[in-house]
């Protein structure tokens, strides 16, 4: 298992909404999804692209989001994690658990904003970095990513 191109980076923000206006004004990304509830996830979203990526602006819906704890330590917000595209994301994930790495949550992948399987894994495994795997979306079959 080798991981793909980097999909997007997420970036925690108290208000996706003025973090979208930053981006446009500051660095010309005006490509940029409306704004998304995904209460099942914790989070708001909007999408930003830019040429060879996204950024995914994420903001906690309510104390319980994992991103609330973020904004905690950090209330400006920042950079949470980095996502790279895999073609089988229950290979990806064997191969982690594997390799060592701490597949965060029960293990098993779930629907990300994106519409397909995701992992995270543990930023203690990556130098404090925290690593989203996503299926492939243009390999995406559907349930369980193969």
């Amino acid at each position: 298992m080798k991981i793909g191109r980097l999909n997007h980076v997420g970036v925690a923000t108290p208000d996706v909404e003025e973090a979208a206006k930053v981006y446009a004004r500051l660095y010309g990304a005006v490509e940029a999804t409306p704004a998304r509830d995904f209460p099942q996830l914790g989070v708001k979203v909007i999408f930003v692209s830019v040429p060879n990526m996204q950024i995914e602006l994420i903001e906690p819906l309510g104390d319980a989001s994992p991103i609330h704890k973020y904004l905690e330590k950090n209330p400006k917000g920042g950079q949470h994690h980095m996502c790279f595209e895999v073609p089988d994301i229950i290979e990806a994930r064997d191969e982690m658990v594997s390799r060592g790495a701490t597949v965060l949550g029960t293990g098993e992948p779930y629907i990300g904003a994106h519409g397909v399987p995701v992992i995270f894994v543990h930023p203690k495994d990556t130098g404090g970095v925290l690593i989203e795997l996503m299926q492939d979306p243009a390999l995406y079959k559907g349930e369980g990513g193969h």
